[in-house]
């Protein structure tokens, strides 16, 4: 199998393995001390995969069909997979929350999809790129808090309000992000829509 394919597909096995381990890291006997960096380290393996995948596939001709469809995939299954994660457990973010990501990367991914079957391709943008980074810096900032939380210097009502704040202000640019989206490909939304 191409390496930039096996990337790609390892952070797709990652997010399970998050959700795994940090809902029964007792089950498992995983110290709550050493759980924040095991988490960490699946969250950066998956991050940095993320930045050498495409990187693989552009040096060694790599580039495939399935790849474009594969690596936004992946990026949406994990990061959402991590946010839903959050929604139990230690963090227990606000269920309605989390869903302002899933229904913005749910309704930009029809749009793709249907525009790219009318023969009309949606170029991306900024903000979203500004997005996903924001995604990756609040999911590292919650498990940094979850060190001095593990180790008693951090309340637990400290911890999950720090993470529902942070969590807010993503939320926030994750919706503006999506309205700046719809706005700049307007033109071209309405011409896979009209066409027959």
């Amino acid at each position: 199998m191409r390496a930039a394919l096996t990337l790609t597909l390892g952070r797709i096995i990652i997010a399970p393995l998050f959700l795994l381990f940090y809902l029964y890291y007792k089950e498992l006997e995983i110290d709550l001390v050493f759980l924040p960096y095991l988490l960490i380290f699946l969250l950066a393996f998956s991050e940095l995969s993320d930045l050498f995948d495409g990187f693989l596939a552009r040096k060694y001709d790599q580039v495939t069909d399935l790849g474009k469809i594969l690596d936004p995939m992946a990026d949406t299954i994990v990061r959402l997979s991590v946010l839903f994660t959050f929604t139990q457990g230690i963090i227990q973010l606000p269920l309605i929350l989390v869903l302002l990501f899933f229904y913005r990367e749910t309704i930009i991914s029809a749009l793709r999809t249907i525009c790219a079957l009318k023969g009309v391709t949606l170029a991306a943008r900024l903000s979203g790129k500004i997005k996903a980074i924001l995604l990756a810096v609040v999911a590292f900032l919650i498990l940094l808090l979850m060190i001095p939380y593990s180790l008693g210097y951090m309340s637990l009502y400290l911890l999950q309000r720090i993470s529902f704040y942070t969590v807010c202000v993503a939320a926030a640019y994750t919706l503006f992000s999506g309205w700046e989206y719809i706005q700049a490909n307007r033109i071209y939304i309405k011409k896979a829509f009209t066409k027959n």
